[in-house]
């Protein structure tokens, strides 16, 4: 068995060698009329991407937002295709350090339009979308939800996570685009310092721990 495995790995190697010293050989063999061709196909891929960038940003990516009533929820739904959104309330500290977070992500991530909604604002909404939690994060693509993060259990079950780790899980949406692994967080085991101020606390209590009113 050992010997087959070994036979099956030195066959996928000698393939990727194969592949390799092709595509090699082709640029070597790349004349001034492939190099002119390959120089305007790269430009014409950068001002695409830079178009779409702009037109991100005059939609309001880029920044994070709060959005005031649900009708404007529905036309911002409407405009862009990914949303990150974060349900919250007033006077919640966890949804403080969902803020914090959610602005840095909002300027490296213009392709999804960052914002959030007061529960208290927005009863419909939040009943539609069942959301029972603060803070959770709704991951919206095609005017669809997706996911949810709700509390921050998926986030280390602390309030001291890293603004990668709340990247990392955003990812797993497919909300934001990421280069990292999304089979395994980021920085396992390190801690930053907490946004609250004050020794970092964890998660304890009931399954729907989360809650503003159930951390300790």
């Amino acid at each position: 068995m050992e010997s087959i495995i070994q036979n099956q790995v030195m066959q996928v190697a000698q393939h990727v060698e194969q592949q390799l010293d092709a595509e090699l050989d082709r640029l070597d063999n790349m004349d001034a009329d492939d190099l002119e061709s390959l120089r305007e196909k790269r430009l014409k891929e950068m001002k695409k991407n830079q178009n779409q960038r702009q037109t991100w940003l005059a939609m309001g990516h880029g920044e994070y937002t709060e959005i005031p009533d649900e009708k404007e929820f529905f036309e911002v739904s409407k405009k862009s295709k990914d949303i990150v959104c974060l349900f919250f309330k007033d006077g919640s500290p966890r949804c403080k350090i969902a803020d914090e977070h959610l602005k840095i992500l909002a300027k490296k991530h213009v392709e999804a339009r960052f914002c959030k909604l007061n529960v208290e604002r927005c009863p419909f909404l939040t009943e539609r979308l069942r959301i029972k939690i603060i803070p959770t994060i709704a991951l919206i693509s095609d005017s669809k939800t997706k996911d949810y993060i709700v509390g921050f259990t998926d986030l280390g079950n602390c309030d001291d996570f890293s603004t990668e780790m709340m990247e990392w899980r955003i990812a797993q949406s497919g909300a934001i685009a990421y280069n990292g692994d999304l089979m395994n967080p980021p920085e396992k085991g390190k801690k930053t310092k907490s946004l609250l101020g004050g020794k970092p606390k964890t998660i304890r209590g009931r399954e729907d721990d989360g809650s503003d009113d159930d951390w300790d």
